[in-house]
């Protein structure tokens, strides 16, 4: 079989899902770099996912995914900028624009740089705190169970976390600064 014969390669909803979670942090700072506030890049990231589950059979391959997704999600951002500018004052569309394109610039490297970090460092936490760190981003209620079931008020966690998270940030911090010394 030649290689003009080789049939392309079919991405999978589980691709898409798979891609999706992987880039999601550098599309989540994308968006912010446009848009004011997280909830307005909440509802962005929400209408762009289902614009980019639609349109996923267009994306050719998965080193293309990135790019791809930021198109999308840009467009969704300046409309929903568009929105925004009825609510109150916003900078002008040739500034949002010159911020994205700049944003865009910022290397996927990076995002990947924080997200080693970050893995590296929450292994120096104990297995429950890890699970506490984790809990925010698995659904409503997770440190509310947690609590309960410790036998400790979820104010007790709520202060934990915070603790947790500051150390996972400094530990953080100090990383990505020994990887650019």
């Amino acid at each position: 079989m030649s290689p003009s014969e080789v049939p392309p390669t079919t991405l999978t909803e589980s691709d898409f899902m798979r891609l999706f979670l992987k880039h999601e942090l550098a599309l989540r700072a994308f968006a912010r770099s446009i848009l004011p506030n997280w909830n307005a890049v909440d509802d962005a990231i929400q209408e762009a996912s289902v614009t980019m589950w639609q349109k996923f059979s267009q994306l050719e391959n998965e080193a293309g995914f990135l790019p791809w997704a930021k198109v999308i999600l840009r467009f969704k951002c300046l409309n929903a900028v568009t929105g925004l500018r009825r609510d109150g004052r916003l900078l002008s569309d040739e500034v949002l624009k010159q911020i994205a394109d700049e944003s865009e610039a910022i290397e996927a490297e990076r995002v990947t740089e924080i997200r080693s970090a970050l893995q590296d460092c929450l292994t120096q936490f104990t297995r429950p705190h890890q699970e506490l760190l984790m809990a925010p981003y698995q659904g409503d209620g997770q440190i509310t169970k947690i609590a309960n079931s410790c036998g400790k008020t979820v104010n007790a966690f709520y202060k934990l976390l915070g603790r947790l998270r500051a150390k996972l940030a400094t530990c953080v911090q100090q990383r990505l600064q020994m990887e650019t010394s």
